[in-house]
């Protein structure tokens, strides 16, 4: 199986799991229903260095891509994002400075640079000093022009469900759900 170079809209729920970090990616169907099954993601939490591998199948017997930091420890970190022989796909990286208020990623790729930030102020600020689990969370990835390319909304229920719509033909399918799986990682979700 490989990866589809472009899905408009897709779908990433967190599974529970005990020692891991774990997403199912599901296509959107018609009028936006559950489709196709695109894969699962796994990050071993408390990982010194993070990594997320993203499979096939539950069976996790094949790697379709991945995404792993540049370093071990760094408060602006950034992630590439490699396809499963290892070729660079694309790149994003969290905002230490601009995080504080509202969190904020870069995202880069063949053809488009973009910066991602929470939609609302508000929300941000409340999730800063209040733990509201069901807190939706948008995140709009906009180039300098403002074409949005990405956006990840985090649906209000109990397991984490994020809905990724892809604006932009030139993001592939594997850099939008790498930075689908990271917001929620990389914000301890």
């Amino acid at each position: 199986m490989t990866a589809p170079s472009h899905v408009p809209l897709f779908y990433v729920k967190q599974k529970f799991a005990m020692t891991t970090n774990r997403y199912e990616l599901v296509g959107a169907g018609a009028g936006g229903a559950e489709g196709q099954s695109l894969g699962v993601a796994q990050q071993k939490r408390m990982a010194f260095k993070e990594e997320v591998t993203f499979y096939t199948d539950e069976s996790r017997s094949q790697a379709v891509f991945s995404f792993r930091a540049r370093k071990k420890i760094d408060l602006n970190a950034g992630y590439d994002v490699f396809d499963a022989q290892g070729q660079q796909l694309g790149f994003f990286r969290k905002d230490f400075g601009k995080s504080l208020l509202r969190s904020t990623f870069h995202l880069e790729g063949p053809g488009y640079q973009a910066v991602g930030q929470e939609r609302s102020q508000a929300v941000a600020l409340v999730r800063r000093f209040a733990d509201i689990p069901f807190l939706p969370i948008h995140f709009d990835f906009t180039t300098p022009d403002g074409r949005t390319v990405l956006s990840v909304q985090r649906q209000s229920t109990v397991r984490d469900r994020y809905t990724v719509t892809v604006g932009d033909p030139a993001l592939d399918f594997r850099v939008a759900a790498a930075v689908a799986v990271g917001l929620d990682a990389l914000m301890q979700r």
